[in-house]
């Protein structure tokens, strides 16, 4: 290469700035002497190294500047320039060390571009091959972006010579008048960002900078990763970097984005605060914090900053980062997540498959041949997607299955209501303002705190832009695919745990099938059971995660344990009495284990590590719920917590029901649920999956013991005695019997047992045609108990009437023979979630005294009595008895009224709706709803606990993930 000639004023001189950088520093110098193209002199710079720098820089090149440990690096680059006389400055660092090429190169590019900054490609030291840095710039978050991909190798792919915002001070080429125009680097930049502000400030200045893929520096970059630290940075990189960055961006903004801009930067600091305590860097989301204030509380250098650049400015810098460029690190940092969620919980399985590897890898890479070359040659690989998808019996048989599972829930889309579950509100703030409410203003009133499951529901709402109505939609329809691939990956991870090659496809999908339409063929899902549709789409995944307490590292068994947890807590926020069906389970089967191997664990000591996960899961949805179990018990709706989401009470399930995994009256019958059975007893027959499978029956056994003790516990309600839910008891029951009969046929396939072809015949039979049946029937009849709100009855134009006040609606419904039952109903009906309110509000005595005097002798001051709790209207639906109806219509201060049903009766209190037809009239108000600012303070602290358990529960691995 060829350059043309050059006195030494025109040359180029190196400034080399060190800092304990002894163990590089060989390498630099060696580097540096092997550059083709000739340096004038060289510059070093020591601020105060602790190691042999100084010496190593002396015996190279003889004459050291050797300045105080606290030196900044723009000081020692201006001690460095000053008295040069040459027409470039080549900077470097201890740790970067030019290929020979760069500073030709390099050079090159100036004569050809006439820029006045340049800068090489850099790749990272020791790898050689990982690029760095290709030029730079800053978003408007004030992140540093390279425009390159996480631990992109360099293949050339970035060879251009191409302008950029800004180029590294390691390896940067300046001419000298540049340097000194725009005044060096900036003293407030002491480490840190002071190259991306300099090339800023001389692109506004006028003066271009362009990056050289041709010239190479090898950089270690040992500041910004903690290799080396100094008095500037100490031990808060972090907070230095960030300080950095922010100071950068606001002191070269433009003075109509500047505003906008420091908005902006409190937002995104806040939020990559909350992302980076999320993936458990406490002291990086404090740096972060910290950085954010003092720049905020410094405004005096970024005025005096802003007013130094407007004196060099003669045009508008461009070359930032796009705008949308942080919202694309969001949604990466999201499917980071998610693929460490999804990826992690399949560890057990394949972490006992390398065990086998290491202990016989001959034979363990031979089966994984013959099993490549079996999946290879179903299909060839030049085949299109669809042959190779029709080639696939599984493939389509699961597509069927899915299409059939969202035919059969038909039913839940739109204004889905009916059976046990109650019409949605008109928007996610009811439901929010129900949770918020200490007093609710439905019926009489009550103290009875909102159900827990009201949360989940609000945030789902809320993210599908506030409709409640699409929330609980949304919930009917995904259950079935939910717990589908919930079921297909649990029994895929535990066939793995039998043999690498994990269960045949085929009897997976059969086993997930069966259990995915379990609400269906139970009654559940039609009879508008939501907490037993959100408990089976839930019970594999926690399943899933529970493989997680056999895992060899303490560590991923609390991580399990806090996953676990976290969604046990979302099924007892749906059925409180879940988290005493998982007690009583836990201490049955904690018994039984105990009873068996007390032998051998005699004198042993149990690890903590071992039972404090599993105990950890048990208190977490305590601890996370106490807001809602404590106000419960202390306002006297304790049976609550035995209950579920829906319809209260709702129908009991006895033991036969158990067993046939369906509802009383509902469902498709006893034969899906009884198959399971003799099924998973079959199950037990091959050897080599017998003991997994007893250990699912052992599971079964506890469960039905739970369900048992669960179902002798009377419930006491202020409308009569119920017992407990079991919908977590039948879906484990019965979930337990599905992974023993998949077990036992993945042993049967393995063994090759040579039964006769009847036999097989007659089980293929048994287990496939039920399943079957089941499918068509649900994707028949499974909506049909849905369609018509519970709380309908009471016509629209009575209800419409008090809307104004709003007054209440006293409906009896019963006979003086058999008892006369009242219901009390507010403008806009009972919505889901308020009728757990009305149903564990404690009985009113002084309003039944009330009731019971208006049908038998109604007085003077009943009325007005009535009135006092804002009843404007007593009403008779179809049927009642006709001797109450007498009573009433000569009951004095009520007044016959239309409600556009004939059969329909109803009176009007004239106290309030017609105050002429009474003599003493009463203003009465409605009860209101109030939000208590203790349980405002309460719920915060809730909500705090949840973000923590979250936080807990996510994979170890990537929380190093960068922000």
């Amino acid at each position: 290469m060829a350059y043309p000639d050059e006195t030494p004023a025109s040359g180029v001189a190196l400034v080399l700035i060190s800092h304990d950088g002894a163990g590089w520093l060989p390498t630099v110098i060696d580097g540096i002497a092997a550059q083709t193209y000739p340096l004038v002199g060289v510059r070093a710079v020591d601020t105060g190294s602790k190691d042999q720098s100084a010496e190593l820089l002396a015996a190279a090149y003889g004459d050291v500047q050797v300045l105080g440990r606290g030196t900044t690096f723009p000081e020692a680059v201006r001690a460095a320039v000053d008295g040069l006389d040459v027409e470039w400055v080549w900077i470097l660092h201890d740790d970067s060390t030019p290929a020979p090429s760069a500073l030709a190169a390099l050079m090159a590019a100036a004569h050809k571009t006439g820029a006045g900054v340049l800068g090489p490609k850099i790749r990272e030291w020791p790898s050689l091959r990982r690029l760095l840095e290709v030029g730079i710039t800053i978003s408007g978050t004030g992140r540093r972006e390279t425009g390159l991909e996480r631990a992109e190798y360099d293949h050339g792919q970035h060879d251009a010579l191409r302008k950029v915002l800004a180029v590294n001070t390691a390896g940067m080429l300046v001419r000298r008048e540049v340097l000194e125009q725009v005044g060096g680097f900036d003293d407030h930049l002491p480490i840190f960002g002071n190259d991306i502000d300099f090339c800023w400030r001389a692109a506004a200045a006028g003066h271009d900078t362009y990056v050289v893929p041709d010239a190479v520096v090898f950089h270690v970059a040992a500041a910004h990763n903690g290799v080396r630290q100094t008095p500037l940075t100490g031990r808060h990189i972090h907070f230095q970097e960030r300080r950095a960055a922010l100071f950068t961006l606001l002191a070269n903004s433009n003075a109509l984005a500047l505003p906008w801009r420091m908005v902006r930067l409190v937002v995104g600091t806040m939020l990559r605060v909350l992302g980076f305590i999320t993936v458990r860097q406490v002291g990086t989301a404090l740096d972060e914090l910290a950085a954010l204030v003092h720049t905020y509380t410094h405004l005096g250098d970024l005025r005096a900053a802003r007013k130094s650049r407007r004196r060099t400015r003669t045009r508008r810098t461009g070359l930032l980062a796009p705008w949308w460029l942080p919202y694309r690190h969001g949604l990466d940092f999201v499917t980071d997540v998610y693929a460490a969620v999804t990826t992690t919980a399949a560890d057990v399985a394949e972490r006992r498959q390398i065990a086998k590897a290491e202990a016989d890898p001959a034979s363990f890479a031979a089966r994984e041949r013959a099993i490549r070359d079996a999946e290879d040659a179903d299909v060839p690989s030049e085949s299109g997607w669809l042959v190779r998808f029709l080639g696939n019996p599984v493939a389509v048989a699961l597509s069927v299955v899915v299409l059939l599972g969202l035919v059969a829930a038909r039913a839940g889309f739109g204004h889905v209501a009916g059976g046990g579950l109650w019409a949605a509100p008109s928007g996610a703030s009811d439901w929010w303002r129900t949770y918020l409410q200490s007093v609710h203003p439905v019926g009489l009133g009550t103290h009875v705190p909102a159900p827990p499951y009201l949360i989940p529901l609000a945030v789902l709402a809320t993210l599908l832009g506030g409709s409640a109505s699409l929330a609980i939609s949304l919930l009917m329809i995904a259950s079935f695919p939910v717990s589908l691939w919930g079921a297909w990956r649990l029994l895929r991870v535990v066939g793995r745990l039998i043999s690498h090659r994990g269960a045949p496809r085929w009897l997976i999908l059969w086993a997930a099938t069966a259990y995915a339409l379990l609400p269906y063929v139970s009654g559940a899902w039609g009879g508008g059971r939501l907490a037993f549709v959100v408990i089976a789409a839930i019970l594999p995944w926690l399943a899933h995660a529970a493989l997680g307490f056999s895992e060899p590292t303490h560590e991923r068994r609390w991580v399990a344990g806090w996953r676990c947890g976290l969604m046990l807590t979302l099924v007892v926020a749906f059925s409180p009495a879940a988290w005493f069906a998982v007690v009583v389970l836990g201490l049955v089967a904690t018994s039984a284990g105990y009873l068996l191997v007390r032998g051998p664990l005699k004198g042993v000591r149990i690890d903590r590590d071992v039972y404090g996960p599993p105990l950890l899961t048990a208190f977490i949805p305590v601890g996370l719920l106490a807001p809602w179990w404590l106000s419960a018990v202390w306002h006297g709706a304790a049976g609550g917590l035995l209950l579920e989401a829906g319809t209260v009470p709702a129908s009991s399930i006895n033991g036969w029901h158990l067993l046939a995994g369906t509802l009383p009256g509902a469902g498709l019958g006893w034969g899906l649920g009884l198959m399971f059975v003799v099924l998973a007893v079959i199950a037990l027959v091959p050897v080599r999956t017998r003991i997994p499978v007893l250990a699912c029956w052992a599971l079964a056994a506890c469960s039905t013991l739970a369900g048992a003790i669960l179902s002798v516990i009377p419930v006491q309600l202020p409308s009569g005695t119920t017992h407990a839910s079991l919908a977590l008891v039948l879906l484990t029951l019965h979930g337990s019997l599905l992974v023993a009969i998949s077990l036992g046929a993945q042993g049967a396939v393995a063994e090759g047992l040579d039964a006769r072809r009847w036999l097989t015949g007659v089980l293929v039979v048994a287990g496939v045609v039920p399943v079957i049946v089941g499918l068509g029937w649900s994707a028949l009849r499974a909506g049909d108990g849905l369609g018509t709100a519970p709380n309908a009855g009471v016509p629209d134009t009575l209800m419409d009437v008090g809307r104004a006040q709003p007054l209440g609606v006293l409906v009896l419904r019963g006979s003086t023979t058999n008892g006369i039952a009242y219901t009390i109903v507010r403008p806009g009906g009972v919505t889901e979630g308020q009728q757990a309110l009305l149903a564990l509000t404690p009985e009113r005595s002084d309003v039944t005294q009330l009731v019971r005097e208006l049908i038998t002798r109604p007085t003077a001051q009943t009325m007005p009595a009535l009135a006092a709790d804002g009843i404007g209207y007593v009403a008779q639906p179809p049927g009642s008895d006709p001797a109450v109806t007498t009573v009433l219509d000569a009951a004095y201060g009520l007044q016959r009224t239309s409600t556009g049903n004939p059969a329909f009766r109803a009176w009007a209190n004239c106290v309030i709706v017609a105050p002429t037809c009474a003599k003493t009239p009463v203003m009465a108000l409605s009860p209101s709803g109030s939000i208590s600012w203790m349980r405002v303070v309460l719920l915060m602290v809730q909500g705090l606990a949840l973000f923590g358990v979250v936080v807990m529960s996510l994979p170890r691995e990537w929380g190093a993930t960068r922000v």
